[in-house]
């Protein structure tokens, strides 16, 4: 299995099914523990605590990079000291490979 870390995201515009559980509960075992795939299934999440507010931005604006670079975006809750990140590939209502390989390389980050 490639490490998700040396993947690009591949464009997704639709027209393909999102993974089933058990493709997804495979590529959320490559992660950190604290990545949790959603009951339905169509999302994946995770919670970063820091110690101030200048960390917290540091670590927003990293992931924004990541998100660019991949031209694959997540939904982002932003406090102090805090930041939630959902992926979700909300052309086909769920998830796919590619929301694994952006939080594979937010893993990265610290």
């Amino acid at each position: 299995m490639k490490d998700l870390t040396l993947k690009k995201c591949a464009p997704c515009e639709g027209g393909v099914p999102p993974l089933t559980r058990a493709a997804a509960d495979e590529l959320r075992a490559q992660l950190h523990a604290d990545w949790s795939i959603a009951a339905d299934t169509k999302s994946l999440r995770r919670s970063f605590k820091f110690k101030d507010f200048y960390r917290t931005m540091s670590f927003v604006n990293a992931v924004a990079y990541v998100a660019d670079r991949e031209d694959h975006h997540p939904d982002l809750e932003v406090g102090y000291d805090h930041c939630r990140i959902t992926w979700s590939t909300h052309s086909i209502g769920g998830l796919s490979e590619n929301d694994f390989i952006c939080a594979a390389k937010v893993d990265r980050l610290g």
